[in-house]
């Protein structure tokens, strides 16, 4: 039998259903951003409490930009907003903070207030927190493709897995995405090709603790066999628990 993974190193996680969580109580679309916002800082502290090593998340798209511009406009107030409110506490948490994604598009003060987060945060050890801001697979790809071609490198899986926006952490162990839609959006399609996917109908801001075990049980009961079979998988792990 196969050895039960542990804690997932990585979780990566779409945080989908703020809009309708609103809608189903007739309030403004951006008040259930608001609500996913302290859904977050709830799995955050969730993750760095039950040992995960890496938290990514998928906080606006490059696709999102083509929702009404109330919407978008509302969306940026907050994220500026959150960010003043919330580095502190992270950086007194131990969490740092990355953000990936093309912030050629954003406002100067927006990228002022992202350079400074994370270099708050720098030291911090106990977390990292990737937050995918204006962020798109395709674009990740075909960004890392361009880096490698000015570079004259050759576009070979591992020079584009270190040219890749994520190349600092390892890749997603689980991908969980809320709301009740079973896709990927765009979001890691490179570094998801071995992640499991659990699929949640709690739309985001009402994802908690309990939702996220139940994520994370759902990832230890599978055996992660990365194109082997099960016996092979069973065999590499009794040799692993033999003496060196």
């Amino acid at each position: 039998m196969a050895k039960t993974p542990a804690t997932p190193h990585h979780i990566a996680i779409v945080m989908d259903g703020n809009g309708r969580w609103a809608t189903r109580r007739f309030l403004p679309r951006v008040a259930g951003h608001k609500q996913g916002v302290e859904a977050l800082r709830r799995c955050v502290k969730a993750c760095a409490d039950r040992g995960v090593g890496v938290l990514t998340v998928f906080a606006f798209s490059s696709e999102n930009w083509n929702r009404p511009v109330e919407e978008v406009s509302g969306l940026m107030d907050l994220m500026v907003g959150a960010l003043g409110r919330e580095v502190p506490r992270l950086r007194d948490d131990g969490v740092r903070l990355h953000f990936v994604g093309e912030r050629g598009g954003l406002s100067e003060k927006m990228t002022a207030g992202l350079v400074q987060a994370e270099a708050a945060t720098a030291h911090n050890t106990r977390l990292i927190f990737n937050v995918c801001f204006n962020y798109g697979g395709r674009w990740d790809i075909a960004r890392a493709a361009a880096t490698l071609a000015e570079r004259g490198e050759l576009p070979t899986e591992a020079n584009l897995d270190r040219a890749m926006a994520l190349a600092h952490v390892p890749d997603p162990d689980l991908f969980i995405r809320t709301g009740g839609e079973q896709r990927l959006s765009n979001f890691l399609l490179w570094q998801s090709a071995y992640a499991e996917l659990v699929f949640s109908d709690k739309l985001w801001p009402e994802f908690d603790e309990a939702a996220l075990d139940e994520a994370i049980g759902a990832f230890q009961r599978r055996e992660r066999r990365y194109g082997k079979t099960s016996a092979q998988v069973s065999t590499d792990t009794e040799r692993s628990r033999l003496p060196a």
